[in-house]
């Protein structure tokens, strides 16, 4: 199996530029960054922001860090527009322009689903031609969607039936979006076992429920979610994974995410970061033994 990948999402980062950022993920042995393009996570995106331009200052800027990029994310494309394929495939064009291999991204609202299942064949037909996997990933924000939990995904998955359409399952989200102490809730990490053998990717994110019932993005190992249980899991796959940390935004009540007035201090960045490394590579080795010391059939 090849070395496997683990990534950091630029998104603890919000409000710094992509230079820096990349700066101070090598300062703390970060090798791939997964840069993040969120509507709702971070500043304005605009569909302008996708040129083959921009994507080549990007490739540069990764070549001069010598981190590399092998996922990307691009959620919350909303199917209700009429010009959603082309803004879907300047997503791609752009994530592989700076080198990307998947890029993840919700799926759709169920109440868009008619448009969804109209497009979603021109844009899979799109991502094969680049040699980009598309990681469809639930959401947090609580609101009804194909993809709420791993059964749905693995339905969606039948339902379209594209190579290059697999899941990136995220428990972090699951924890806002159904959460377990209600109906039709379901634990974070049993769902992510569960979706695990339909994913092409991972994201490990943990959260921590506050008393005043807002969801809190922590460095991992500092939450509410059995990061360890998923991450071993992973070491049994060769699923690569992305460590993501919203530091600077909090879920309310509501699951609506709102943000810091302020960036979060590099300080609490890399401190947190260097935490969640040591976590995932800890937990990677642990799986590997308990896997080496499973009796063979």
């Amino acid at each position: 199996m090849a070395k496997r990948i683990i990534s950091m999402s630029s998104v603890p980062y919000d409000g710094y530029d992509f230079p820096r950022a990349l700066a101070s993920m090598a300062a703390c042995g970060v090798t791939h960054v997964e840069p993040a393009f969120i509507i709702g996570y971070s500043g304005p995106i605009d569909d302008g922001d996708f040129t083959a331009d921009k994507a080549r200052k990007y490739a540069s800027w990764l070549a001069d860090s010598g981190i590399a990029c092998y996922a990307f994310s691009a959620h919350n494309i909303q199917f209700d527009r009429a010009d959603v394929v082309d803004v879907y495939r300047g997503r791609l064009d752009f994530a592989a322009g700076m080198g990307a291999k998947i890029i993840n991204v919700t799926a759709a609202a169920r109440a868009d689903g008619a448009a969804y299942f109209r497009y979603i064949e021109a844009i899979a037909r799109h991502a094969e031609q680049l040699g980009i996997m598309i990681g469809l990933e639930n959401p947090g924000d609580g609101q009804d969607n194909l993809f709420n939990i791993a059964v749905d995904g693995i339905a969606l998955l039948e339902k379209l039936g594209h190579e290059c359409i697999k899941l990136n399952y995220d428990a972090g989200n699951t924890i806002s979006h159904r959460p377990v102490q209600q109906p039709g809730g379901v634990d974070p990490a049993a769902d992510a076992l569960l979706a695990m053998p339909y994913c092409a990717h991972v994201h490990i994110k943990d959260v921590r429920l506050g008393a005043d019932g807002c969801y809190i993005f922590t460095p991992l190992g500092k939450g509410d979610i059995d990061c360890a249980s998923i991450v071993q899991a992973v070491s049994r796959t060769d699923l690569n994974l992305t460590i993501e940390m919203p530091l600077r935004l909090h879920r309310l009540p509501n699951k609506q995410p709102q943000r810091r007035p302020e960036p979060v201090p590099l300080a609490e960045v890399e401190a947190a970061i260097r935490e969640s490394l040591h976590f995932v590579e800890h937990h990677l080795a642990i799986g590997r033994m308990s896997s080496a010391s499973w009796p063979i059939a």
